[in-house]
């Protein structure tokens, strides 16, 4: 189909206020089709949530083992972490496709027909549908997709992580007793331990004020919509 007729596609049957059963059955079809792919890719979103976990549990075993132990694991753990959410931020942005485009059809398909037996063909909903499929699109940026994905899942692990380094400076090999001594314990080869522990410092503030300003975007997004669904 070239631009010209994908252009015009919005145009076409404007007086049209009904759908034949053969074309309920396809949007029914249809909709299967959707929440089937939301869910595949739901299950790769908790996959590299389970690997960002099952990571944090293996550097706490081996920072805890002994009182000897160093905590470098449990600093070196959180390049992974965050590997495993940039991954997972991008699996969000096709997930968040097809979850989109299902609740669309929830929203404007079958609760209309639930609620009153009227499509309401007159509101275009189908044609924000259709034209979502002629050009397929990300509805969420990357950075706003790695926010949300920071309040549901990863803020949680980042604490338990910074707590876990600071709980190890804390307790081992013996309870600390000043805080140089703990600048000391956090040394990790040449870097000395309040670089380290400013860093850790910064690390969790920086994806704190992503995780707010994320929030804070989609709390903007929603006000601006013109309804109470959309897509995305």
């Amino acid at each position: 189909m070239s631009e010209r007729e994908a252009g015009e596609i919005s145009e076409l049957n404007d007086e049209r206020k009904t759908l034949e059963s053969a074309e309920i059955g396809a949007v029914a079809h249809l909709y299967r089709g959707e929440v089937y792919r939301s869910t595949i890719w739901r299950t790769r979103l908790d996959t590299t949530t389970n690997w960002a976990v099952v990571t944090l549990g293996v550097a706490l075993s081996i920072s805890f083992a002994s009182p000897d132990a160093s905590p470098l694991p449990l600093v070196l753990v959180g390049v992974l972490i965050i590997f495993f959410l940039m991954l997972e931020a991008r699996r969000y942005r096709y997930f968040n496709v097809w979850r989109a485009r299902a609740r669309w059809i929830e929203t404007h398909f079958y609760a209309p027909m639930l609620y009153d037996g009227n499509l309401h063909l007159e509101e275009n909903w189908q044609k924000v549908l259709a034209n979502d499929y002629l050009k397929p699109r990300y509805h969420v940026d990357y950075l706003t997709a790695v926010g949300r994905r920071i309040r549901r899942n990863y803020l949680w692990i980042l604490l338990i992580q910074s707590m876990a380094f600071a709980g190890k400076i804390a307790v081992h090999p013996t309870a600390v007793t000043s805080w140089e001594e703990a600048f000391r314990r956090a040394d990790v080869g040449p870097l000395p331990g309040e670089f380290i522990i400013g860093f850790g410092a910064a690390y969790m503030l920086a994806w704190s004020g992503l995780a707010i300003w994320s929030d804070r975007n989609d709390a903007k997004r929603a006000a601006l919509r013109k309804t109470d669904s959309a897509m995305g």
